[in-house]
């Protein structure tokens, strides 16, 4: 190949570029005032923040490991106070995502568990089987039926119309 093709298709940068000059370093007002910023507000800033890092640095907190003190529950608040009814709703709704956690992890684990076994699954997972029986027996009895809408107050009066149901049905049975 020849230089001038290679020319053509690459364009070479021009021979006759200047040199830059190299920059003026800062003299007179501008290097006082760099100066003066640099030793009242910047280093001043910037040490504080090292010191709050070492801080930090000694204890560490693991804010996604947050843990929420148990309130009392909805039946323990008087009528008017307000704020107990709401830290009681609030707490619910933790229980309830809580609740369902523990259903999902159950459930993955008995789905592992039959992939795992494979074709003897219902003997070697029935321990699986039967525990994942119970957590969603006990999440239907507490949280089933509530809608979209669920509060800790509509749970506590399913709760109390399952148990009356239940007192009911142990009379009916004994007469």
């Amino acid at each position: 190949m020849s230089k001038d093709s290679e020319r053509a298709a690459y364009n070479l940068p021009p021979v006759d570029v200047p040199k830059p000059e190299p920059p003026v370093p800062p003299s007179g007002p501008t290097l006082f005032f760099e100066k003066l910023f640099y030793y009242t507000v910047d280093r001043p800033v910037t040490q504080y923040r090292e010191w709050i890092e070492r801080q930090r640095a000694n204890s560490k907190v693991y804010y996604y490991h947050r843990e929420f003190r148990r309130v009392p529950d909805i039946t323990e608040c008087l009528e008017d106070d307000y704020l107990c009814i709401y830290e009681a709703e609030m707490q619910w709704k933790r229980d309830l995502q809580v609740d369902q956690e523990i259903v999902k992890i159950i459930r993955e684990r008995l789905g592992a568990c039959r992939v795992q076994e494979g074709v003897n699954a219902p003997e070697n997972c029935a321990t699986d089987l039967q525990l994942f029986k119970d957590v969603t027996k006990a999440y239907r009895d507490r949280y089933d039926e509530l809608g979209a809408y669920g509060s800790a107050r509509r749970c506590l009066m399913k709760q109390k119309h399952r148990m009356i149901a239940e007192r009911k049905a142990q009379t009916e049975a004994k007469a």
